[in-house]
């Protein structure tokens, strides 16, 4: 039987929303992106600091309303952009607000970057939604900018994983 996957996620420049909709066509996911009600500063320093000091702060903002029935997926993939080697507060946000339809549920994580930090804020996404391990992991730096055969190859290999793992939670 084909498992139901929801990809959710969140982008500001664009990459994650890219990686987030190859994974969707690749595996036939439904996607979710996360919008806040309040829009971060996407330019210049003052996207990097507000990001960045957000992320730190471990905020919550809160988001436009979206569609989510966590009973209605048998695996959950986040997707988030590398902000302070942390993932992204709307990400948290979705997390938080979602916590006990989630608990127990099987995720996946992948998380786009310029720089840095990936290991790190996929570590921190791990703790704060407290899992284990999530089935599959995989960062991409600067897809949409950057496209390459080396990235299209990681988004296979991840959704090649998601896909061995499909009885894993059985």
């Amino acid at each position: 039987m084909m498992q139901k996957i929801a990809v959710v996620y969140y982008s500001m420049s664009g990459n994650t929303d890219y990686a987030a909709r190859m994974i969707a066509e690749k595996t036939g996911a439904a996607l979710i992106r996360l919008v806040p009600e309040k829009a971060y500063p996407d330019t210049g320093f003052r996207k990097f600091f507000w990001g960045g000091k957000s992320a730190v702060m471990g905020e919550t903002p809160a988001l436009e309303p979206y569609q989510f029935d966590a009973d209605a997926y048998d695996l959950i993939v986040l997707g988030t952009p590398v902000w302070a080697s942390s993932f992204s507060p709307p990400v948290r946000s979705f997390v938080k607000e979602n916590k006990d339809a989630t608990d127990g549920k099987r995720m996946a994580a992948f998380v786009c970057c310029s720089g840095g930090g990936a290991e790190k804020a996929l570590e921190k996404l791990r703790k704060f939604t407290g899992v284990s391990s999530f089935d599959a992991e995989m960062v991409l730096i600067d897809p949409k900018e950057k496209p390459s055969d080396d990235i299209i190859m990681k988004v296979e290999q991840f959704c090649k994983k998601i896909a061995q793992n499909e009885n894993k939670g059985e």
